[in-house]
C-alpha cells in the first residue's frame, strides 16, 4: 500500500480506517458455482456472478439447491387449481447477483415477454421446475414456467400479469 495513502488512513478515526482497509481487501463477490448439467436458465445483461463467461448458467441440479417453494392457484392455462414447486424468481437473481429494472424472459419458441424486476420482490413468483410434484416436460410447458401466485391477489387475476407468466423459459435478460 502506498505511504501516502497509509497516512490518510491513520489519520481517521479508527473504526472508519478499517472499515475503508476491510473493503480495500474484501474478495471480489464468489461467482456463481460452475455447472455440471445441461442448462437449463441462462441470465444474461447485469450479473455480477456469472459462471459462463458474462453469464450465469443453471442446470436443474442448481436450481434444486436453491429453497424450494410451492403454492397451488388456477391459471388460465389448465382447467383446475396447480400446484408449482421451485425457488423464487427473485432468489434465482440473487444467485446470479443479477440486479436491474427488466427482466426480458425469454421461451423456448422465442416467446418473449418482459417483466418489472420489483415484481420478484413484491410477488413470491416461482420458477417452477415441478408442476403436481412431478418435473414439467416441454409439451406441458416446462422444464421451466415462471409462475405467479395468481390466487393470493385478484390483482393478479390480470392480463398484464398473465402475459408475463413465461412457460419453456430458457432464458432471463436482466436491464
Amino acid at each position: 500500500m502506498p505511504l501516502l495513502f497509509r497516512r490518510a488512513i491513520l489519520a481517521l478515526p479508527l473504526s472508519l480506517a478499517f472499515g475503508l482497509m476491510a473493503g480495500l481487501m474484501a474478495p471480489p463477490a464468489a461467482a456463481l458455482e460452475a455447472r455440471s448439467g445441461k442448462v437449463v436458465l441462462s441470465i444474461t445483461g447485469n450479473v455480477s456472478r456469472p459462471n459462463a463467461g458474462a453469464n450465469a448458467d443453471f442446470d436443474m441440479a442448481m436450481l434444486e439447491k436453491l429453497p424450494q417453494h410451492s403454492f397451488t392457484t388456477m391459471t388460465p392455462w389448465y382447467p383446475e387449481p396447480k400446484t408449482f414447486t421451485g425457488p423464487l424468481l427473485r432468489d434465482v437473481l440473487a444467485a446470479a447477483g443479477a440486479k436491474g429494472s427488466l427482466l426480458r424472459a425469454v421461451a423456448l419458441n422465442d416467446y418473449k415477454t418482459e417483466i418489472p424486476a420489483e415484481d420478484a420482490n413484491q410477488y413470491d413468483m416461482i420458477v417452477a421446475r415441478l408442476l403436481d410434484g412431478k418435473p414439467m416436460l416441454t409439451r406441458e410447458k416446462g422444464p421451466l414456467f415462471i409462475v405467479y401466485p395468481f390466487d393470493s391477489k385478484a390483482s393478479l387475476r390480470t392480463a398484464p400479469f398473465y402475459s408475463r407468466s413465461a412457460w419453456q423459459l430458457r432464458a432471463l435478460d436482466v436491464r
